[in-house]
C-alpha cells in the first residue's frame, strides 16, 4: 500500500470518528412520566420546555437544554399561591396545555385555568423566574392559546367553538385567533376562525385543539392536535402566506400519529400528537410531542409524556417521523451532546437517591397548593404534620409527590413514627386520583398494636384495607416501605431492618390505576403521604431519604 492510500484511509477513518463522536442519540420519551402537552421555543443556543400540570403545585415545570436531549429543570412558572391555587379542584382540571414564547427580551406562558377563569398569560424576563401574576384574556373563549409574533403584530390561537356556537357533530371545534399586545397583555374582543372543524370538516373531525403558529421561509405554517388525546390522537398542518390565513391542509394529513398500527407491535408508543416544533442545533427540525407507553392495549400508569422524532421537509411541508411507521425509542442525530449541565437523566432506564435534609428540588409535587407550615426539613430529615385532609378529597392535605417515570421500577422511603390512635397514617402512596390509589402505611390496629397497612381507594372517600401485618419486631424504629412497579401489576414492601424487604403484597391489580381505568388526563405519582383523616392532632412523622429505580426491558 502507497504512503498516499494510507493517509487517504487514515484521514477517512479519523473522520468517521469525529462525525460519531459529535452523534447524539435522543433517547425517547425525552422526558418521562407525566409530562403532558409539551410546548418548546429556541432562544440563541438555549431550548426551554413547558408541561401542562393540572391541580399539581408548583405549576407548569420549565426544563432548558442546548442539545434537546439532557434537560435541567429551572423552576416552576406557578411557583406562589399568590397567583394562583386548584382548592377544590380534582387532581384532573386546573393547568391545561400551556405554551411558551420569546419576543423582545420577555418571555410569555399562555396557558388555561380550566373551570375558572379561563385563559391567561403571564410574563419572565429570566425563564427560571420569578414569573409574573397571571393576566387574564376574558375575550379568549377556549382552551390552549399560544401566542404568534409577526413583525409589528402578535397574535393569540386557540381551540374555540364551533361557529355561531352551533357545533355539528360532538368534539366540533375551531381554531380561532385574536390581535393580542404583547405590552399591555390584552387580546382583542374581535376574533376570526382559521380552521373550522379541522383537516376536513365532512369527515366529522374531532377535538382540533393544541394550535400553533410559526413562520419558515415564505410560509406560515398552522399545526394542531386531531382526534382527541387518546389512541386517536394526531398531529396536523396547514399554510398560508399571511399569518391570518386563509390556511389550506396539508393533502397528507396528518403528519404524525400511531394509530392504525398492529396492536400487537412491540414495545407500542400510542395516542401522539399535540406536537411544537423547533430548530435543532444541527441546522435540522425536530418535533416534540405527548405519546404513551401502554404496558398492554390501552392501560398505562406513567401517563403522558414528552417525545421527540425529526422532521423531514417535502414540498415544503414539515413531516414527523417520515421514515418510520412506529415512533421509534431512539434517534441518532449530529447534535453535539453537552454534559456540563449537571443535570439528573430524564430519559432511558436511571436511578436516584433523595436525602431529605435539604429543600426540595423543583420536581417534587403538592396538591392543589403550597402550604409550608404542614413540613420542615432538618439535618435528620423531612418532618410532615399529620393533616385531617386526605388524598380522598380536594384540599391539600400532607402529601409530597415524585412521578412514576417507568412502567418497571419502584420507590423506597425511610420513615419514623408512632400513634396510638388507628385514624393516624404514614407512609406512602401511590396515586393516580381522588378514587384511585394503594397506600402501605404504619398505624395501629384496634388492639392499638402497631402494623403496616395496605388501602384501596374507593368512591367518596372510601378506602378498603386489602392486608396488615403486626411490627412485632422494632415496633417504635424506623421503617422502609417500598412500593414497586411492573407493568400492569404493584407490590408493596415493608423492612424494619434495613434493606431486609418483606412483601406485604404483590400481584396488586395495576389496571386500576391506569388512565384507560381511572380517567383524566394525569398519571400516576408516588408520594410521602400522612393523615388523622378528620381529625386534628400535633402528631408528625419524619421521612429520611428516597430511593427511586427505573427498570423498563425497552432500554435494558
Amino acid at each position: 500500500m502507497s504512503k498516499k492510500v494510507f493517509l487517504l484511509i487514515a484521514a477517512f477513518c479519523l473522520s468517521l470518528n469525529l462525525v460519531h463522536a459529535q452523534t447524539s442519540r435522543l433517547v425517547n420519551p425525552i422526558l418521562a412520566g407525566f409530562y403532558p402537552d409539551p410546548s418548546i421555543i429556541k432562544v440563541g443556543k438555549d431550548y426551554y420546555l413547558v408541561n401542562s400540570t393540572f391541580s399539581y403545585f408548583p405549576g407548569i415545570p420549565i426544563f432548558h437544554s442546548t442539545d434537546l436531549k439532557n434537560w435541567k429543570q429551572i423552576g416552576n412558572v406557578i411557583d406562589r399561591p399568590s397567583q394562583m391555587n386548584f382548592m377544590g379542584d380534582r387532581v384532573t382540571r386546573g393547568l391545561f396545555a400551556p405554551a411558551i414564547n420569546y419576543h423582545n427580551g420577555t418571555f410569555y406562558v399562555t396557558c388555561t385555568q380550566i373551570d375558572h377563569k379561563g385563559n391567561f398569560v403571564v410574563t419572565a424576563k429570566n425563564p427560571a423566574g420569578p414569573w409574573s401574576d397571571p393576566v387574564f384574556l376574558p375575550s379568549v373563549r377556549g382552551i390552549d392559546p399560544s401566542l404568534f409574533f409577526d413583525k409589528d403584530k402578535a397574535y393569540v390561537i386557540y381551540n374555540g367553538d364551533a361557529p355561531d356556537y352551533k357545533p355539528l357533530y360532538s368534539g366540533h371545534r375551531t381554531i380561532r385567533m385574536n390581535e393580542f399586545d404583547p405590552v399591555k397583555l390584552t387580546a382583542s374582543a374581535e376574533n376570526q376562525i382559521l380552521v373550522n372543524g379541522g383537516v376536513d370538516i365532512s369527515k366529522k373531525p374531532v377535538w382540533i385543539e393544541g394550535p400553533h403558529i410559526m413562520k419558515v421561509g415564505n410560509w406560515y405554517y398552522l399545526y394542531a392536535a386531531e382526534g382527541g388525546t387518546s389512541v386517536n390522537h394526531s398531529e396536523v398542518v396547514f399554510r398560508s402566506k399571511s399569518a391570518t390565513g386563509p390556511f389550506l391542509p396539508y393533502e397528507n394529513n396528518p403528519i404524525l400519529t400511531q394509530r392504525g398500527l398492529p396492536a400487537d407491535r412491540k414495545n407500542p408508543v400510542t395516542s401522539a400528537g399535540h406536537a411544537d416544533f423547533v430548530e435543532g442545533p444541527d441546522g435540522k427540525w425536530y418535533a416534540i410531542f405527548l405519546a404513551v407507553r401502554p404496558y398492554e392495549d390501552d392501560y398505562y400508569n406513567t401517563g403522558r409524556e414528552t417525545f421527540i422524532a425529526p422532521v423531514t421537509w417535502k414540498d415544503e411541508w414539515p413531516v414527523i417521523n417520515s421514515e418510520f411507521k412506529e415512533i421509534q425509542y431512539s434517534y441518532n442525530t449530529s447534535i453535539k451532546e453537552n454534559k456540563t449541565l449537571g443535570v439528573s437523566p430524564q430519559s432511558g432506564n436511571f436511578s436516584y437517591s433523595v436525602m431529605l435534609n435539604k429543600p426540595l428540588d423543583y420536581s417534587f409535587l403538592f396538591l392543589r397548593t403550597y402550604d409550608p407550615s404542614w413540613y420542615t426539613i432538618a439535618k435528620d430529615g423531612l418532618t410532615m404534620k399529620l393533616k385531617p385532609e386526605t388524598c380522598a378529597g380536594t384540599g391539600n392535605p400532607a402529601f409530597i409527590a415524585k412521578r412514576q417515570q417507568h412502567l418497571d421500577g419502584s420507590l423506597s422511603a425511610e420513615m419514623s413514627f408512632t400513634t396510638d390512635k388507628a385514624n393516624e397514617k404514614a407512609g406512602l402512596v401511590i396515586f393516580q386520583n381522588e378514587e384511585h390509589y394503594y397506600y402501605i402505611c404504619k398505624s395501629v390496629n384496634e388492639q392499638l398494636q402497631p402494623v403496616v397497612q395496605l388501602y384501596k381507594s374507593g368512591k367518596a372517600g372510601e378506602t378498603e384495607l386489602l392486608i396488615e401485618r403486626p411490627l412485632t419486631d422494632n415496633p417504635k424504629g424506623k421503617l422502609q416501605l417500598r412500593i414497586r412497579a411492573n407493568g400492569a401489576t404493584y407490590a408493596f414492601d415493608y423492612a424494619t431492618t434495613a434493606g431486609k424487604w418483606v412483601t406485604l403484597k404483590n400481584n396488586v391489580d395495576g389496571k386500576f390505576l391506569s388512565t384507560h381505568t381511572a380517567g383524566g388526563f394525569v398519571g400516576c405519582v408516588y408520594a410521602m403521604y400522612v393523615t388523622s383523616d378528620g381529625k386534628e392532632t400535633t402528631n408528625t412523622a419524619k421521612f429520611t431519604n428516597l430511593v427511586y429505580i427505573g427498570n423498563d426491558s425497552v432500554y435494558r
